[in-house]
């Protein structure tokens, strides 16, 4: 179908980014050098309305002062990113020309930046062996899309299933040579780590499709030589961040109940080196790990503690101590969420709603602010956490007002915004650009919600909407919006729904049990289980939550199909989806817009050509964002 794209005008109008003196200042990948000294990140500058930064580069400040030592950019083509740091302080990075279809990898020494590999395809998680003369990474060769399944996936002609994108790992001399792959073709590498002998790797593997058995990946050790894989374990849960103890004998990991490769979320498990069956050792822990690093210092995990991230040492017989730092921010580093070097001090990139990125480094207890380049922007919201009860649960959930708004003024409209997953969690992020600063901009309260199921409150928290989605976590949702309504003045009659993914499907299923919201939009939502498990290309992700597939027993799955109940659909609905989306196909939208046609319930679809579960081309990001805020307005504003 033909898009209808917006003006650059009106994309200007609909963005209502703040005023700031020059491009929002990126800030990613960051990492430590060994020392503590030095911080590398890529960083490079974003207008209010790009989707891509600009050409950026390798920057390299001063830990203490955040002065820039040096800016690292060989190749004015590429991309960069994957920055690793050697145990003697060279930096290594990954250098990707899209136009080429290559990536390089790259060391920075005395003399610059030299090429130590070059690839045909994807390279990415350069890690340097202990002793520092090799480095491995994880290649594609001949990559047929970029790596998840979040990506627009390959056209499906010919035959299918027959062929699947490798994920290797393959080493380099630092002194120079060959590439040489390790792991063996036709097993997917996710996540790895250098045993500290140097002699191999843990990794989390899988045969086959790398985008669809994530979710049954095991724990291995591959063999450097030979490539040689042997299990240590099959986990009872998703796993995530495989790391080796400084004496070789022990793999921890975060292991628990995830959705989507990529947004971690668990408790701390371990296993012997040697093999067995792994050992929860932070059972009915508060909060839910997020990454680990294991290095001289210890054992330590970042920690979402409800609204506040938090690093926390863990012992691997005593279990986890107290949090070492907390905050209401959202942090970010290259491998860990968090870099730590060999004296302690702690590195990463922090925002929160209200603040704009900035690298913050010092002692683990009290980092401090290094960089200013984001100063000039001025926050749009006033951001709140609100918690309340529900079904014997805290929940939390944040609630956003335009910063100029008046209490003493009329009520609101508000739109509840439903996150993916629905094993992730929303926290706090910068609100400058995009569909929710339009929202603000237009005068709507944004309430964010982390109904259970959500990363935050320990696992119990997270697999309680197995088998049960639209069940407690919908009324999770309904009793924070009446919180809500308490501590705010929002409109009751003029309540509007939002969710992308997951979201999606809360969306689609909320319209059939609900009449409270006035408007809604369902991004990539799942209206049909039933369909959605034969056609989508991840249907493993859904067995660790049923219990059982669709074709050993389908009434789950039937339960909450939106489509059964669409005859008690009533709310206006706005339907989005990209043409080649693997997760959650386009079939799922148009399935739910015949429904409501059928029944007489105003709606519109628009399936965005080639994208996939995320939009990537500006103009179709622009135009979703207009539709959104016009959508709601029509039907809530009476525009």
């Amino acid at each position: 179908m033909a898009i209808r794209t917006v003006s650059a005008l009106a994309l200007l109008m609909a963005a209502a980014a703040p005023l700031a003196a020059q491009p929002l200042h990126r800030f990613e990948d960051l990492v430590i050098a060994p020392d503590g000294d030095r911080v590398a990140t890529v960083e490079s500058g974003q207008e209010p309305d790009a989707l891509s930064a600009t050409h950026g580069a390798v920057v390299v400040r001063q830990t203490q002062s955040g002065r820039i030592v040096t800016r690292i950019d060989p190749c004015k083509t590429c991309e960069y990113g994957n920055l690793a740091y050697g145990p003697d302080g060279q930096l290594a990075f990954v250098a990707r020309d899209r136009k080429a279809g290559t990536a390089t990898l790259m060391v920075q020494g005395a003399h610059g930046a030299r090429r130590l590999a070059t690839v045909t395809g994807l390279a990415a998680d350069p890690r340097w062996s202990p002793d520092g003369r090799s480095i491995a990474l994880l290649v594609t060769i001949g990559a047929q899309k970029e790596t998840g399944a979040v990506q627009a996936g390959t056209r499906q002609v010919g035959e299918i299933g027959e062929t699947n994108d490798d994920k290797r790992i393959a080493i380099v001399p630092v002194a120079g040579g060959t590439l040489r792959t390790v792991s063996p073709s036709g097993r997917f590498i996710y996540e790895y780590d250098w045993t500290p002998d140097g002699r191999g790797f843990v990794a989390t593997t899988a045969k086959g499709n790398g985008d669809a058995n994530w979710w049954v990946a095991t724990i291995d050790a591959i063999d450097a030589a030979t490539g040689a894989v042997r299990p240590i374990t099959a986990p009872a849960t998703q796993a995530n961040f495989p790391r080796v103890s400084p004496d070789g004998k022990t793999v921890a990991f975060i292991g628990g109940l995830m959705s989507d490769f990529g947004s971690v979320g668990g408790d701390v498990w371990t296993v012997p080196f040697a093999g067995g069956v792994a050992t929860d050792i932070t059972p009915g822990y508060r909060g839910t790990f997020t990454s680990l690093l294991w290095g001289e210092g210890g054992l330590r995990a970042t920690v979402l503690l409800g609204d506040q991230a938090a690093v926390v040492p863990v012992d691997p017989t005593r279990g986890p101590a107290e949090p070492l730092w907390t905050a209401k921010v959202k942090i970010a580093a290259e491998d860990a969420k968090v870099a730590i070097a060999r004296n302690g001090t702690m590195a990463m990139v922090a925002q929160d709603f209200e603040h704009a990125p900035a690298i913050f480094a010092g002692p683990i207890a009290a980092p401090v602010q290094i960089t200013t380049e984001n100063s000039a922007y001025r926050p749009i919201v006033t951001a709140r956490s609100l918690t309340w009860r529900s079904g014997g649960h805290d929940v939390q959930g944040w609630l956003l007002a335009p910063r100029n708004v008046s209490l003493s003024t009329a009520k609101a409209p508000m739109i509840t915004i439903v996150h993916g997953g629905p094993a992730a969690a929303v926290t706090p992020d910068f609100v400058w650009r995009g569909t929710n600063a339009a929202l603000i901009a237009a005068g709507y309260w944004l309430f964010m919600p982390n109904p259970r199921g959500s990363y935050g409150q320990g696992e119990a928290f997270v697999q309680a909407n197995k088998r049960d989605f639209g069940g407690g976590d919908l009324k999770d949702i309904l009793a924070g919006i009446d919180a809500a309504e308490q501590a705010a003045p929002i409109d009751d009659a003029r309540l509007g729904l939002m969710g992308h993914s997951y979201g999606g499907f809360m969306a689609m299923w909320a319209n059939t049990q609900t009449n409270r919201f006035k408007a809604i939009h369902a991004g990539a939502g799942i209206s049909d289980w039933i369909s959605y498990y034969g056609t989508n290309g991840i249907n493993t992700w859904m067995i660790p939550y049923f219990g059982k597939s669709l074709y050993d027993d389908a009434k789950p799955y039937w339960d909450i199909s939106a489509i059964q109940f669409i005859d008690q659909a009533r709310t206006p609905t706005l339907i989005t989806v990209g043409e080649r989306d693997i997760e959650v196909p386009p079939t799922q939208s148009t399935e739910y817009w015949n429904a409501l046609k059928a029944h007489g319930v105003p709606t519109s679809l628009v399936i965005y050509p080639d994208e996939g579960h995320g939009f990537h081309d500006p103009a179709h990001i622009a135009d979703e964002r207009q539709r959104v805020v016009g959508w709601f307005d029509r039907y809530l504003k009476g525009k």
